[in-house]
């Protein structure tokens, strides 16, 4: 490369929403941002999670989003492929990836045990989980910590790239990330939004503008679809719970252990303090959530006014006496025998893995029972055909290898979403100086949601607005 060359190689989360992967190379010294795990056909993610398409060891540092698997969930991976840089990111994304990418490893062994099982019975090639516990737990000595709106120069690239964190607003600890090129006596500035949130959501700030940039790099994953409001967010609750009340129905509600589940028990928690619902048995099945929320009571600088000031009144916003989380397996299992009306919080929340599997199995036959979608449900998974089957009664599903008919009801309570809609992904991006930013790259999300954000970005008078597949390179210098 010339002494000035910058480029930006989208290696996943490209016309689609998982697996967020972005290289980029400066003068020949690489950084990454993000490397999180593939979801979908079984198959098919476990070659794409095992096979980069750079060279790991190659890979100087990583600046990290946020923690969702996502975007975080192939660190061990890229780790034991010969990355031996610094991760960078805010403290509380640091202290959700110590739990999330254990819990990761042991889904993993757990799903990949049980598959090996059947494709043993048929003699087909066995796998093994990407990688284990400890690997897990050995990538985080390369995490570095830091807090947001501070700058600071990424190690290993004489002191060439300064970085600053902003607040997304989307899970806790999400940032936008800015990086600053110093190259030749110029600076180039690129933008990455890694998943945007929305104003008015529970718990959080609301996303910061991250400035004027030359390149930004946004997501799209709600391209041409618009959410309910925020501040509907309660009374579309309410209204669903108060149906399982009065039909004695149980709702199973697949939630991600990091945001939807803590945004759910706080909305409750209110409903409940106001007397708008009585109190009635919630279980928030998953370890992992019980742990992550711990971790959520100890990053109130994360919190928004009104969340600090509810706290300040002495209430627990992550539960009342009636709100139960469990850890145990076998307290797991028993939920499945206990009737409506009750509400059952588990992972994970695509429905990929983990005990949602088996509370959809022993509920979504039963037509009195409630599915409620609160999060984006990515193709190929079992919760993107959760969705469809909302309009198509009867529609069958595969758990565990079985078929089940959804006979149950299917409810979708959009106004959750982590992620900015289409006009709030415009509103945002029309923050932007057209005459200072030089070209957008849209990432995560389905090509033809990114089509639809693309026709009405370059409508709104900007240029250079590109949608990358897998594999493409960009050169920005």
């Amino acid at each position: 490369m010339n002494e000035s060359d910058i480029s930006i190689k989208f290696c996943g989360a490209a016309r689609n929403v998982t697996g967020s992967q972005h290289l980029i190379n400066i003068n020949g010294y690489k950084l990454l941002l993000d490397c999180g795990l593939f979801q979908g056909k079984r198959e098919e993610a476990y070659k794409m999670n095992r096979h980069f398409i750079y060279n790991p060891s190659e890979v100087l540092s990583v600046i990290l989003s946020h923690a969702h698997i996502d975007h975080a969930g192939n660190l061990p991976t890229l780790m034991i492929k010969g990355f031996n840089g610094n991760i960078y990111c805010t403290s509380a994304t640091r202290d959700l990836c110590s739990i999330m990418l254990q819990d990761s490893a042991y889904v993993q062994e757990k799903d990949v045990e049980f598959v090996n099982k059947k494709r043993a019975k048929r003699n087909l090639p066995l796998f093994n989980p990407l990688y284990t516990i400890n690997d897990a737990i050995e990538v985080l000595n390369y995490f570095k910590s830091f807090p947001y709106n501070r700058r600071f120069t990424l190690d290993g690239f004489r002191n060439m790239i300064d970085v600053t964190f902003f607040e997304a607003g989307h899970i806790l600890g999400s940032a936008q990330i800015v990086l600053e090129i110093h190259s030749k006596g110029n600076t180039t500035k690129i933008g990455f939004t890694g998943d945007l949130g929305r104003k008015n959501l529970p718990i959080l700030r609301d996303p910061e503008f991250i400035g004027d940039v030359d390149y930004l790099i946004i997501e799209s994953t709600y391209g041409g679809k618009l959410h309910d409001s925020s501040e509907l967010m309660e009374q579309d609750l309410l209204s669903v719970i108060r149906e399982a009340l009065d039909t004695n129905a149980k709702i199973i509600v697949p939630s991600f252990s990091v945001g939807r589940t803590q945004d759910l028990v706080y909305s409750i928690t209110k409903l409940t303090e106001r007397g708008a619902i009585p109190q009635f048995p919630i279980f928030v099945d998953s370890p992992l959530s019980v742990n992550v929320t711990d971790i959520f009571k100890l990053h109130s600088e994360c919190f928004d006014k009104e969340t600090r000031e509810y706290i300040a009144k002495g209430y627990d916003v992550f539960g009342l006496d009636n709100i139960l989380y469990i850890k145990d397996v076998n307290e797991s299992k028993q939920l499945n025998t206990i009737k409506g009306p009750c509400m059952i919080i588990s992972a994970s929340g695509m429905c990929e893995a983990g005990r949602i599997q088996h509370h959809l199995a022993n509920s979504i036959e039963n037509p009195n029972n409630i599915v409620l979608i609160v999060g984006f449900m990515a193709v190929d998974t079992l919760g993107r055909r959760l969705v469809e089957a909302k309009d198509e009664p009867g529609k069958v599903v595969r758990i565990f290898g079985t078929e089940y008919k959804v006979n149950c009801k299917i409810k979708i309570l959009n106004s959750f979403s982590g992620h900015a809609d289409h006009n709030e992904l415009l509103n945002y991006i029309a923050n932007f100086d057209k005459k200072k930013l030089k070209a957008i790259f849209l990432v995560h999300g389905e090509f033809e949601r990114q089509k639809a954000l693309y026709n009405s970005i370059v409508a709104s008078g900007y240029n250079n607005v590109f949608i990358p597949e897998r594999g493409e390179e960009f050169n920005l210098s």
